[in-house]
């Protein structure tokens, strides 16, 4: 019974990869996932219906659609957008939007279904989803930005809904852009809706919600240590990217005693020998949020090294975030790491690590955590922020760091729980991937076929 499970198991496997060649990405994703289940699968009959994990892979839905748009000088502009709904059974489709000239249909079937595994882990009630735009907002002066932000939420907003799909940010779409959209779509809808997250604290968003992936990151990072019997005070880290997530990770970490060495963005990396100081953060936040300058200005005014070169994993460190986007964190970086002492990574963006250099981690025993594990902070708050909107009563930002770290906290005993060791740790990649499939599996079996 075991070996014909398991062909059967590579047979979807295979299925999946040869039906979509072109889609690299989510293809690696799925084999990823299937070879980090397949045991529990085998030795588990409740979990071996194989139709309900065939559908695990596929989309409810894909919506695609044209943006067509006119620029300040009255230049017609065309752009295409995408929704990938991918499953509803936790709760309504939720999950960020993307602006960026990288968005792809590949690239969204494989964060919507790494969301899917995420929001079930956090025992929220949460569908999955991600959509977005090859539209790069940093291109284009305040006014286009509203302009294609308005013109993305018309050819959009039939699809939203608090009960249907509750979007979010991503890479490229902050408050900023969030607000545009949200109140464009009220415009559309002649209402005010739960439709977004990720709101202005004005428009009914919640006040953690800019700082919560972050957050929910560092609190992950001192779970796995406290778990594992590890100092963290005084552990020297490097950050990738100077984004949301980087920042307010670089503020958290702050907070809880490290020392921050590193900062990035497209033009290189800035080091800190001595660390990065509150003032130095302060006009990080200011040139990024504000100005939306480059990194190399805070190595101008502080007198740190810059690199167009290097990267942040070149430098010693204790630990590693990668807080940037996918695939930033290679197996030569992994191999630097190791030789640069690190000992834990904590993936702070979407899949940062390419799966080779997971392997190394895990070879020669590093911590590390996915991020559908440890950022799973900002979806958490996003349902906290639905639940606000939703009775119209505003939690105090006390209660939200106490839930989001009881979320955390929730995320990292299923890791523990569906991991096992690899080597001396727990294997939190695995974990998180069967901990997810677990509760989302369940839910569908219990909807019947659909």
């Amino acid at each position: 019974m075991e070996n014909s499970i398991n062909r059967e198991l590579n047979k979807i496997k295979r299925s999946i990869i040869s039906h979509q060649p072109e889609q690299e990405i989510f293809s690696g994703v799925v084999d990823s996932f299937l070879n980090q289940i397949q045991p529990f699968v085998t030795k588990n009959k409740e979990y071996q219906n194989l139709g309900i994990i065939k559908r695990l892979f596929e989309p409810n839905r894909i919506i695609q659609f044209r943006i067509s748009w006119l620029n300040e000088k009255g230049k017609e502009e065309l752009n295409r957008g995408y929704r990938v709904q991918f499953t509803n059974a936790l709760g309504p489709y939720k999950g960020g939007l993307r602006f960026h000239p990288s968005v792809n249909l590949d690239i969204l079937k494989f964060l919507a279904f790494e969301q899917s595994l995420k929001n079930s882990l956090t025992g929220l009630q949460l569908g999955a989803a991600k959509g977005g735009a090859d539209f790069n907002p940093a291109d284009y002066n305040e006014q286009d930005v509203m302009r294609f932000c308005q013109a993305f939420a018309a050819s959009f907003y039939t699809f939203t809904g608090k009960n249907e799909d509750v979007p979010a940010g991503d890479i490229g779409v902050g408050e900023r852009e969030i607000g545009y959209i949200f109140g464009y779509t009220n415009k559309l809808k002649d209402s005010f809706g739960g439709d977004y997250t990720g709101k202005n604290y004005f428009s009914g968003g919640s006040k953690l919600r800019p700082q919560s992936t972050a957050y929910g990151c560092l609190y992950f990072l001192a779970e796995m240590f406290n778990y594992n019997n590890l100092k963290l005070n005084g552990k020297t880290v490097n950050i990738s990217g100077s984004g949301n997530v980087a920042l307010y990770a670089c503020e958290k970490a702050l907070d809880m005693g490290l020392k921050v060495q590193t900062l990035s963005d497209s033009s290189g990396v800035v080091y800190a020998k001595n660390g990065i100081s509150s003032e130095m953060l302060d006009f990080t936040m200011k040139l990024k949020f504000e100005k939306r300058g480059r990194i190399s200005e805070l190595a101008e005014k502080y007198n740190l090294e810059f690199s167009e070169d290097k990267k942040p994993w070149n430098y010693p460190c204790d630990i590693a975030l990668p807080c940037a986007t996918q695939n930033e964190l290679e197996k030569h970086d992994a191999e630097n790491l190791k030789e640069n002492g690190c000992i834990a990574v904590v993936e702070g963006a979407n899949m940062p690590c390419t799966h080779d250099a997971v392997k190394v981690f895990h070879k020669i025993n590093i911590l590390y955590a996915p991020g559908k594990a440890s950022n799973a902070g900002g979806v958490s708050v996003s349902a906290f922020e639905m639940a606000q909107n939703s009775t119209g009563y505003r939690w105090t930002i006390e209660k939200l760091e106490k839930r989001l770290k009881e979320t955390m906290h929730t995320i990292h005993d299923q890791c523990v729980k569906y991991g096992g060791k690899v080597g001396k740790h727990p294997n939190y990649l695995k974990g998180a991937d069967i901990g997810g499939f677990v509760r989302l599996y369940n839910a569908m079996r219990n909807q019947g076929v659909q």
